[in-house]
C-alpha cells in the first residue's frame, strides 16, 4: 500500500465510495454501471476575492492607480492622497498642485486635485506610472477620461488663477519609460462646475512600463479627479471592464458560479469595514472605497454590477456573501477587536438592505432597486438564486441572534433565494460543530465548509462527505487548497485536489458547491498562497491547480454514476459522472503512487457507447510546478483513445487523467 494512504478506515478494510481497498494480489479494476444518481449541476464554481491585488491593478482594467486621490495611511503607512502622482513641468513651465476637498464631485469621493499654472511653457501637469507600470501595445486603444471644472477668480491658493471665458487647453498622453511619447490627445477644460471629458489614444508604440501624462497648455488653474485610462478591449468590450486575457483564462474554466466579494473582504476587519454592496454601484466616481481587509485600498470599480455581469457572461451563477451583521473574527485588536456586532436597533436597516439588493438584482426595472440596475444598462433581472450570509463566522450567541434574524426575514420575504450559512474558519474544531448544530436548528439550506490543509488531508478525508445526513443541511466547500508546507503549488497539490473532487462528485447529491480559494494573485503583491493564478502586468501563469479545476469545470455532469474500484494500490480515487445534455460520459482517475498501473476498466453497465473518445492527461514529478520560468512544466496533454465496454487503460504515475466518451441516442 503506498505511503501516501495513511487513513484508519482504509488501514481497516473499509469500503470509501468510490474506493474499494484491494486484496492482496487483485488486479486493477474500474467498474461503472447506471443508473446513477443526480448531482448537483452546480457543483464546480469560483471563490473570487480581492486578496493579492486581485481587483484594482488585476482582474479590473483600470491601468491608473489611485485615480480620485483617495489613498491614505489608513490604507498604508506609505501612503497618501499623492501617491502614484507627479507634477511634470516640461520645457519653462511652472506650477504647482494640492488636493482640495470642498465642493468635491461627490461625498464618496472626497479628494480631488488643484493644478495651478503660472507659466505654462510645454506643459504643466501630472503623471501617473500605474499599478507597477503601464503596459502599453501598439496599434491598441486606450480610453482617457476625468473630471475637471475651471477654477474662478482668486479660487484655490493665491493670485487670480484663472481666465473667464477661456478654456483651459489639455494633452493627455502615454510616455514610454525613456519619456517617448506613444500617443497623445487634445481635450478641453470649460466651465466652472464639474464635467467629464472623454477621448482615446491609441498606442503608436509598445511599453511595458509606460506611464499617463495629463498637460495644462494655458495659464489659470483648474480642479480634476477621477483620472482613468482603460484598454479599449476589455472582456467583452464592457465599460469600466475587467482585463481581457485575465477574465478569458477564468471564463475557461466554465464554473457553474462565481463567489464574490469574498472571503473575509465580506465581513472586514469590523463593522465599519463591512462591505456594503450598495457603496459599489451606481457611477464609479460616486462609489465609496474603502481599505480591504486584506491591507490595501480597494476602488470598488468593480463592484456588485460588475461582478453580476461578468457571471452573466460566462454563464455563472452569482453567489454574493454578505456580511451576518458581525465582522471578521480574525481581526486582532489593531484591526478591528476581533468579532464586532452591528447593534440589535441596527439590524432591520442592515436587513433592508439585503432586500434592496434582491430586489436589485431580480426586481422588475419599475421597482425601486431594479430601476437603479436598469439606470447601469441591465434592464431584465441577473437571477439570483443564491446567498451567502456570513463567512468563517465565530458561531458566537450574538451571530446567532443576528443570523437567525436575517434567515427568518428571508425565508419570509423570498423563499425563492437559497441561503448559505457558514461553519466557521476549519473543517473541525468548536465552531465547525457550533456551526452544524446552529444549521441544523434553524434549517440553513446550506452550510459553508472551509479547509486548507497538507496534500494527505485531502486523500484521508476521501469519504468525508459519505455518511452525511442527505435530510439535513446541504454542504458548500467554498475555500480549499491543499497547502504544501512551502505554500507553492505543486502537481502533489494538484493531485491531492483532483482526488477530493472525484469524492465531491461521488457526494453531488450533498455536496451541492464547491470552489477552490484563493482564485487569482499579483506578483509582488501577495499576501496569501498558494493560489490558482497567478499574473503581472502582461503575464499569467496558471498552476497545475487551475489546469485541475478547468478539466473538471469543463467535463462536470449532472449524474454520478456507480463507481467501483478494487485495487493493489488502493490510491486510486475515481469518478464516472454523465452530462445528460450531451449524454457524454466522463470518467476521472487519479494515480499518486510511484508507478504506472493498468486498469481494466468495465463499462459494461453503460448504453450505446460510442468506440472513440478523448483522454486528457497530467502527470509528471510530485514536486514539479508551473513558474514565470516555465510555465508549461506541468500541463494537461489530449488524445484520442479507443474504448469500449470493456479495455485496459495505463494510468501513469503520479497523474490525473480524464477520458469523455460519447454515447449514441441519449
Amino acid at each position: 500500500m503506498s505511503n501516501l494512504i495513511k487513513s484508519p478506515a482504509i488501514a481497516a478494510g473499509l469500503i470509501l465510495g468510490g474506493i474499494l481497498p484491494a486484496h492482496a494480489g487483485a488486479p486493477l479494476a474500474i467498474r461503472v454501471s447506471g443508473p446513477g444518481k443526480p448531482i448537483s449541476p452546480d457543483l464546480f464554481g469560483i471563490f473570487y476575492e480581492d486578496i493579492n491585488y486581485a481587483a484594482d491593478g488585476g482582474l479590473y482594467a483600470e491601468l491608473i492607480q489611485n485615480r480620485s486621490f483617495e489613498y491614505d495611511a489608513t490604507h498604508n503607512p506609505a501612503w497618501n492622497g499623492f501617491t502614484s502622482w507627479t507634477i511634470e513641468q516640461r520645457g519653462d513651465g511652472k506650477g504647482l498642485w494640492m488636493l482640495e476637498v470642498t465642493e468635491p464631485i461627490h461625498a464618496n469621493n472626497p479628494h480631488y486635485a488643484i493644478l495651478r499654472v503660472s507659466q505654462p511653457g510645454d506643459g504643466v501637469g501630472l503623471s501617473n506610472e500605474g499599478f507597477d507600470g503601464i503596459p502599453i501595445k501598439a496599434g491598441e486603444k486606450y480610453d482617457v477620461s476625468f473630471f475637471a471644472r475651471q477654477l474662478y477668480m482668486n479660487e484655490g491658493y493665491g493670485e487670480a488663477i484663472s481666465i473667464e471665458g477661456k478654456p483651459m487647453p489639455m494633452t493627455a498622453r502615454l510616455e514610454g519609460k525613456d519619456g517617448k511619447a506613444l500617443g497623445e490627445v487634445e481635450l478641453q477644460v470649460k466651465g466652472w462646475t464639474w464635467n467629464p471629458s472623454h477621448a482615446s489614444i491609441t498606442a503608436t508604440g509598445s511599453d511595458d512600463s509606460a506611464r499617463f501624462v495629463l498637460l495644462a497648455k494655458a495659464k489659470g488653474g483648474i480642479a480634476i479627479d477621477h483620472i482613468s485610462l482603460f484598454p479599449t478591449k476589455t472582456f467583452n468590450n464592457r465599460r469600466n471592464g475587467l482585463r481581457a486575457d485575465l477574465a478569458q483564462v477564468i471564463a475557461d474554466l466554465h464554473p457553474k458560479f462565481i463567489r464574490f466579494p469574498g472571503g473575509c473582504v465580506a465581513h472586514g476587519m469590523g463593522i465599519h469595514n463591512i462591505y456594503r454592496w450598495k457603496d459599489t454601484i451606481g457611477p464609479v466616481e460616486q462609489r465609496r472605497g474603502q481599505k480591504n481587509f486584506w491591507n490595501y485600498y480597494q476602488s470598488v470599480g468593480l463592484g456588485y454590477f460588475e461582478y453580476f455581469q461578468f457571471c452573466e457572461d460566462i454563464g455563472a451563477r452569482p453567489l454574493p456573501i454578505l456580511a451576518a451583521g458581525v465582522s471578521c473574527p480574525h481581526s486582532d485588536q489593531k484591526r478591528g477587536k476581533g468579532q464586532q456586532c452591528i447593534p440589535l436597533a441596527e439590524m432591520p436597516a442592515y436587513i433592508q438592505d439585503i432586500m434592496d439588493l434582491i430586489e436589485w438584482a431580480n426586481g422588475p426595472a419599475t421597482s425601486t432597486w431594479g430601476a437603479k440596475r436598469a439606470q447601469a444598462g441591465h434592464p431584465g433581472p441577473f437571477g439570483l438564486k443564491y446567498l451567502g450570509i456570513g463567512n468563517e463566522d465565530r458561531i458566537s450567541p450574538e451571530f446567532e441572534e443576528r443570523f437567525r434574524m436575517i434567515l427568518n426575514a428571508l425565508h419570509e420575504k423570498h423563499p425563492e433565494i437559497t441561503v448559505i450559512g457558514t461553519a466557521g474558519s476549519q473543517p473541525d474544531g468548536e465552531d465547525f460543530d457550533h456551526g452544524w448544530k446552529f444549521a441544523r436548528e434553524i434549517d440553513t439550506p446550506i452550510v459553508d465548509e472551509h479547509y486548507y490543509r497538507p496534500p494527505q488531508w485531502f486523500f484521508d478525508n476521501l469519504n468525508r462527505y459519505d455518511h452525511y445526513d442527505r435530510k439535513g443541511p446541504k454542504v458548500y466547500a467554498g475555500e480549499y487548497a491543499a497547502q504544501e508546507t512551502n505554500r507553492v503549488n505543486t502537481l502533489r497539490t494538484a493531485l491531492a485536489e483532483a482526488a477530493y473532487m472525484t469524492a465531491l462528485e461521488r457526494n453531488g447529491d450533498v455536496v451541492l458547491l464547491s470552489s477552490y480559494a484563493p482564485l487569482l494573485a499579483k506578483q509582488g503583491h501577495t499576501q496569501w498562497r498558494p493560489d490558482m493564478i497567478y499574473f503581472d502586468n502582461t503575464r499569467i501563469l496558471l498552476s497545475a491547480n487551475y489546469h485541475v479545476q478547468k478539466l473538471f469545470g469543463q467535463n462536470s455532469g449532472d449524474l454520478y454514476l456507480t463507481t467501483t474500484v478494487t485495487a493493489e494500490n488502493a490510491n486510486l480515487p475515481a469518478s464516472c459522472v454523465k452530462d445528460t445534455k450531451t449524454g457524454d460520459v466522463i470518467l476521472k482517475m487519479v494515480n499518486a503512487s510511484d508507478a504506472a498501473v493498468t486498469a481494466k476498466l468495465d463499462l459494461a453497465g453503460i448504453d450505446r457507447l460510442q468506440p472513440d473518445a478523448t483522454v486528457t492527461v497530467m502527470s509528471g514529478v510530485p514536486d514539479a510546478r508551473n513558474a514565470f520560468e516555465s510555465p508549461a512544466a506541468i500541463v494537461p496533454l489530449r488524445k484520442s483513445i479507443a474504448v469500449s465496454s470493456n479495455f485496459e487503460y495505463e494510468i501513469p504515475a503520479h497523474s490525473f487523467s480524464l477520458i469523455r466518451i460519447k454515447t449514441t441516442g441519449h
